[in-house]
């Protein structure tokens, strides 16, 4: 009979935590993938380790026994581990990492780079697409994308400040149309939209004390990434509605002017994620570490 460490790690934890997302928590797994653990050692070995209920999680009688004999060996492991880690010295090896394209420049400068420049022996590789992929199947490492849209079995590591939007124009296309005051105002008005990578045409979000909004704009251009969004407002053929980020020096320089600044609230923040597992491959720790450190 086999029994993989990852599952005896699960089955300590949740026994000197007394709770699946405590446990979780600490081992960095979701709680799906950690109660899959359990659960499975508990199928091989043909015997409940838990008693489980909405309140509370405790030892069954088997539990108890098995934990008493498992837990000397496991310190041990890990003892040996760690002491292997910390002779290793500086990671090697590959990272593989996937995002899309905004959020690759969003992070190049204050974190990957000074990545690399850390652990230069580590072959760093990114790729970026629009889609939202399965990274396991794929053969990524990890990912970057919005919270909101991380896949609920991976573990999420936030990385940097929320995320703002933001609707600018032209001085020209402004002297132009005049200013909306409020989202309403945007039937009235020239957009140019954006097709997302799902092929649907993106309906501008809006909120301010409590109402939000999701607008279907009017226009007659349709484009699908941000610095063609950014070229077509330009030249003044209408509003855009884009991340902060991506309208930042134009908004600095005067070539773009923002409206409905008050409509347009932070929300998610960008997120490194990875499918939950004990014992990262050292490059990966590396990262993450990185993203702790910075806070």
């Amino acid at each position: 009979m086999r029994s993989g460490l990852t599952e005896l790690e699960a089955v300590l934890a949740v026994a000197q935590r007394g709770s699946f997302r405590a446990a979780a928590a600490e081992l960095e797994m979701s709680t799906s993938a950690l109660s899959q653990s359990v659960a499975a050692l508990e199928a091989r070995l043909g015997t409940r380790l838990f008693h489980r209920t909405t309140r509370s999680v405790r030892l069954t009688e088997a539990g108890e026994r098995f934990v008493a004999e498992v837990a000397p060996a496991i310190a041990g492991i890990r003892g040996a581990m760690e002491r292997a880690g910390e002779s290793a010295g500086a990671p090697t090896g590959t990272l593989r990492l996937n995002t899309s394209v905004g959020a690759a420049r969003r992070l190049m400068k204050p974190l990957l780079i000074p990545y690399m420049q850390r652990y230069p022996q580590v072959q760093l590789e990114l790729a970026t697409e629009a889609r939202l992929i399965d990274i396991v199947r794929e053969g990524y490492d990890a990912g970057f994308r919005t919270l909101d849209i991380v896949p609920g079995d991976m573990v999420a590591v936030p990385v940097g400040p929320p995320i703002r939007h933001a609707v600018v124009g032209s001085p020209a296309y402004f002297a132009k149309h005049g200013r909306p005051s409020h989202p309403g105002d945007l039937a009235r008005h020239v957009a140019i939209r954006a097709r997302l990578p799902s092929g649907h045409i993106y309906h501008w979000e809006f909120e301010r004390r409590g109402e939000t909004l999701a607008v279907d704009v009017p226009g007659v251009v349709t484009l699908d990434e941000p610095h063609l969004l950014r070229e077509a407002a330009l030249a003044g053929l209408g509003l855009i509605y884009v991340s902060e980020y991506d309208a930042e020096a134009d908004l600095t320089a005067g070539r773009l002017e923002r409206v409905l600044d008050d409509w347009t609230p932070p929300f998610d923040r960008l997120a490194l994620y990875y499918p939950g597992r004990l014992h990262l491959p050292a490059p990966l720790r590396a990262l993450v570490n990185l993203i702790k450190e910075a806070g």
